[in-house]
């Protein structure tokens, strides 16, 4: 486990492999600015692979495709849609 250099994020001061809700952009961003060397890049890559980034940001992408689409058919159907005479 390879955490010298990233043992605590520059974003806020959190704990860098602390498991949150969602993909968190910004965070992830400092982490790259960061990165600025070999060892930083792998030690990156150890946490976006131990954190699941990728599931992570895919489930949240599906999440936000779901609520679109939701807010689109209550658009079109609207408040007062014939579906509720039936």
């Amino acid at each position: 486990m390879i955490d010298s250099a990233f043992g605590v994020s520059a974003c806020a001061g959190r704990a860098m492999d602390k498991q949150e809700t969602g993909y968190d952009y910004i965070r992830y961003k400092q982490l790259l600015a960061d990165a600025v060397d070999e060892t930083r890049r792998r030690e990156l890559i150890e946490i976006m692979i131990r954190e699941n980034a990728r599931d992570r940001l895919e489930a949240q992408r599906a999440a936000d495709r779901i609520a679109m689409t939701v807010m689109t058919v209550a658009r079109v159907l609207g408040p007062g849609s014939h579906r509720d005479n039936v």
